[in-house]
């Protein structure tokens, strides 16, 4: 009996060391835009030799337990919980974001049709997320035909922006700040973590021909309704929007704006809250706007020459004016 609890005692010890490990990338890759330049990763290949490292290893120890013991128990419930955390490849994650795209332009309506003012917004997006967690991802801006006070994004790097929104909006350097809000939940990849454990991702890391087939077909098609329902309608965790607001003023200020843009623009969809529309918006899926504000008020601080960074209200003027009307 003493051998045995000895046995359990080492084994228990590794499996911590090897749970640290997984939780220790989890946290760098779930953390906010640090000041140091972030090296891309090239999409679609796994960087983390640490998971690969961790499965075989739990394949050897289930190799030398017992069968229906404890400690194989134990074995296997790491084992899920380690699996549960593994990313699934790029082109993977872009084909669930393009599914909810499609989904976007039925609730939300089509692209307005102004090329000019649609690519502004790419420039402007696109150059927030070069300085943001995944800067190497091929990252879609669309603003879409929606009266609602909205922006969403989708797994993979397509991002919505309602027109309602936009006409809130008063500068480039607001507009970068609500775009760099949307990229950094593109990079800590909230809308997977959100759904991670839907039965479609048990057994797959990426989407094929034959992942779609049979159960696995229906099982995707429902996971794309949960999403749906957490982007759309109950909205991400609360933390989750909280630390996207903390990374946008991070990017937007390491990309030359002002990080107080976002601040200006939660203060001014704090001024129409109670005579806008609720449902599907900002104010039905995002945190309370003044604890919002609070909280970037008093990151505000980390950036004593925010005032003399880049706010650019004219060149936002002269791209938004068809909307506008």
């Amino acid at each position: 009996m003493k051998v045995r609890n000895t046995g359990f005692g080492i084994l228990f010890f590794l499996l911590v060391i090897i749970f640290t490990l997984t939780i220790s990338w989890a946290n760098q890759e779930s953390s906010p835009v640090s000041s140091t330049p972030v090296t891309p990763r090239e999409p679609g290949k796994n960087s983390h030799p640490e998971i690969r490292l961790a499965s075989n290893f739990f394949d050897i120890l289930k190799e030398i337990t017992k069968e229906g013991s404890k400690e194989r128990k134990l074995l296997e419930g790491a084992s899920s919980i380690l699996e549960s955390t593994a990313e699934i490849d790029f082109q993977s994650e872009r084909t669930i974001g393009e599914s909810l795209a499609l989904e976007g332009f039925a609730r939300y309506g089509m692209p307005v049709k102004d090329k000019a003012l649609q690519k502004y917004v790419n420039l402007v997006g696109v150059a927030v997320a070069r300085n943001s967690l995944r800067p190497g991802l091929p990252y879609v801006f669309v603003v879409v035909k929606s009266p609602l006070q909205n922006a969403f994004s989708c797994p993979g790097g397509i991002i919505f922006l309602s027109a309602g929104l936009l006409k809130t909006i008063k500068t480039e350097a607001q507009l970068a700040g609500i775009l760099a809000h949307e990229v950094a939940h593109v990079g800590h990849k909230d809308a997977l973590k959100s759904i991670q454990r839907a039965r479609f991702f048990q057994g797959v890391g990426k989407i094929t021909a034959a992942t779609m087939e049979g159960d696995k077909g229906e099982q995707f098609e429902n996971m794309i309704g949960d999403l749906q329902n957490i982007l759309f309608d109950k909205g991400l965790d609360q933390s989750m929007e909280f630390e996207a607001d903390l990374a946008a003023m991070e990017t937007a200020y390491r990309t030359g704006y002002s990080p107080n843009g976002i601040i200006k623009v939660l203060e001014a969809l704090k001024k129409i809250e109670m005579s806008s529309k609720k449902r599907g918006s900002w104010f039905s899926t995002h945190p309370p706007l003044s604890e919002r504000i609070r909280k970037c008020k008093e990151r505000l601080s980390r950036y004593p020459d925010w005032k003399r960074m880049a706010q650019l209200p004219e060149r936002f003027k002269k791209y938004s004016r068809g909307i506008a009307r």
